[in-house]
């Protein structure tokens, strides 16, 4: 059966290098949610033997941009905050689950948890997007 959702998220996923060289994989994508996953790399390690913040980051955005783009109306991110709750090591897998929270015409507020391998909550990210106007399709 297809899903219109999760084929909309192919198709930026398609033009997403950033998301592509993070290692980022789509596991389910419905209307106005996502959940993705990333094993973390050697070179995503930081001078203090953890995961640098901003891999962290880009996950909790990637799943951000995944979710509230899923009907196709273009939508930037306009405000993001994160709240780290452990340290990232290398060997983890992480996964970013992007639920929206509340929307109105132009705005719509997700909330995503990133948690590893053994489900243990790493970060949570807060991210508000802006909805352009236009179809993503046609940028």
């Amino acid at each position: 059966m297809s899903n219109p959702y999760f084929e909309e998220a192919q198709k930026l996923y398609s033009q997403d290098a950033f998301s592509q060289w993070m290692g980022v994989e789509l596991v389910d994508v419905k209307e106005n949610y996502c959940l993705i996953k990333m094993p973390i790399k050697a070179e995503m390690i930081n001078g203090l033997k953890t995961v640098h913040g901003g891999v962290t980051f880009s996950l909790a955005d990637s799943a951000l941009a995944f979710s509230s783009n899923t009907k196709g109306d273009a939508a930037v991110a306009l405000n993001c905050y994160i709240n780290f709750m452990k340290a990232v090591r290398l060997g983890d897998t992480l996964s970013a689950e992007s639920i929206l929270l509340n929307e109105t015409r132009k705005t719509a507020v997700y909330e995503i948890s990133v948690k590893n391998q053994e489900d243990e909550l790493m970060a949570s990210f807060r991210g508000t997007v802006y909805k352009i106007g236009k179809k993503v399709a046609d940028l």
